[in-house]
């Protein structure tokens, strides 16, 4: 406890705490001469029975004056909505391009994505796919490939050009 009361600056006087219910009984069984024998509040007579009538005088003519407080925020709501969503779709829109066809593609580029990715199709599955409708017999025949070309490809695509048995041009 003296521990405590050292960083305490209150005090209390010896055998308080002993003698405090007996002297709070004391006090409480005591007559109180400081008090009013009458009650200190008055009210007018006739006060209740008018009452009624007088408060409803005052709501009545009183008419009290309303202050908004922010009367332009709605507008300024509305507009920073219209002008948020404008800015979003001209945004949006600004530097959006037509969705790419297959004719935007070079020949390169398709060649490239069929050599590096596998489809897993059969040559009957893609022949299926293939319109013959469209194809002519002129179109097969004008191309001719050039035989330094082909020979040229299979160097490059073949590990082993001796299994072809192409002996004139090694």
């Amino acid at each position: 406890m003296e521990e405590l009361n050292k960083n305490n600056p209150f005090k209390t006087p010896e055998g308080y705490f002993e003698k405090f219910t007996d002297d709070l009984m004391g006090k409480l069984n005591q007559k109180r001469s400081d008090l009013p024998e009458e009650e200190g509040f008055a009210v007018p007579e006739g006060y209740f029975d008018a009452l009624k009538e007088n408060i409803q005088k005052k709501l009545d003519s009183q008419e009290t004056k309303v202050v908004q407080l922010h009367p332009y925020r709605k507008y300024y709501v509305a507009a920073a909505s219209v002008a948020a969503i404008l800015l979003l779709f001209f945004g949006l829109n600004w530097n959006s391009a037509d969705e790419p066809t297959w004719g935007d593609l070079a020949n390169a580029d398709i060649e490239a994505y069929f050599e590096t990715n596998e489809l897993g199709l059969s040559t009957f599955e893609i022949a299926e796919v293939l319109p013959i409708d469209e194809l002519e017999v002129d179109d097969i025949l004008e191309n001719q490939f050039n035989e330094e070309n082909v020979i040229d490809y299979l160097n490059e695509n073949i590990e082993d050009i001796k299994d072809l048995n192409l002996e004139d041009y090694e």
